[in-house]
């Protein structure tokens, strides 16, 4: 009689667990990028389901890679579910998520609901008898690896205005030996890098926080611009 291989994965959520986050079998942590990405996959590739993906302004853009690359429709939101969350009322939506952990599918309330997700992706592995290490190659195969962090700067209040006022204005031109050749100003200050990456500046409107965003091709180049985005600003 075969047996089911044992599936080793971490599921965190938030307090009212309409946040998610995991963890492999290896005790990597995954986040949502990574999660709105296999639930793409997962939903379009394996169950043959369509429709448009709506993402917060924080999200990697390798989700737009991905839905180009399965033809679905990509809309970009301002940070706050709400925004995502009137879409998926009005019009067909296969994933909406944002870069916190929130994340609604299709055929479900038009809502977050971290649990729900969770045991999406259990299914995923169930069926396929994949590790989520292995979900997350085939993401790979198809958007490329990157590593993705975030630093939140607890600064004072002027300071913070007065970066979020220069990043507006285009005051940055470089952030140390990382360069790049385009700006998107949705919500906050995103800034695509020539090496593929990005890094994004934005004032927490709940907290007295400046968020530092920053994606990369390795741990390492992640953390790397993480350091030389901190020395330019501060």
């Amino acid at each position: 009689m075969a047996t089911t291989p044992e599936l080793k994965i971490g599921l965190a959520t938030d307090g009212d667990a309409d946040r998610i986050g995991l963890y492999d079998e290896d005790g990597n942590f995954v986040d949502a990028h990574h999660i709105l990405l296999i639930l793409i996959h997962y939903l379009h590739k394996y169950k043959n389901m369509t429709g448009k993906v709506a993402i917060a302004f924080s999200v990697t853009d390798r989700v737009k890679r991905m839905s180009e690359a399965y033809g679905l429709p990509v809309e970009v939101t301002p940070i706050g579910f709400k925004y995502i969350s009137e879409i998926m009322t009005q019009e067909d939506v296969l994933v909406g998520g944002e870069e916190s952990g929130g994340i609604a599918v299709k055929g479900h309330i038009p809502e977050r609901d971290g649990i729900y997700d969770g045991l999406l992706i259990y299914r995923f592995m169930t069926e396929t008898g994949k590790t989520l290490k292995q979900l997350c190659e085939e993401v790979y195969s198809v958007v490329g690896t990157f590593v993705y962090d975030r630093h939140d700067l607890t600064i004072d209040n002027s300071l913070k205005e007065a970066i979020i006022n220069k990043a507006g204005a285009d005051g940055y031109t470089t952030f140390g030996k990382y360069t790049f050749s385009r700006t998107e100003k949705i919500d906050g200050v995103k800034y695509h890098l020539d090496n593929g990456g990005w890094v994004m500046l934005r004032a927490s409107g709940t907290e007295p926080l400046l968020r530092v965003y920053a994606e990369g091709n390795s741990k390492e180049e992640t953390a790397d611009i993480l350091s030389e985005v901190k020395k330019t600003i501060l």
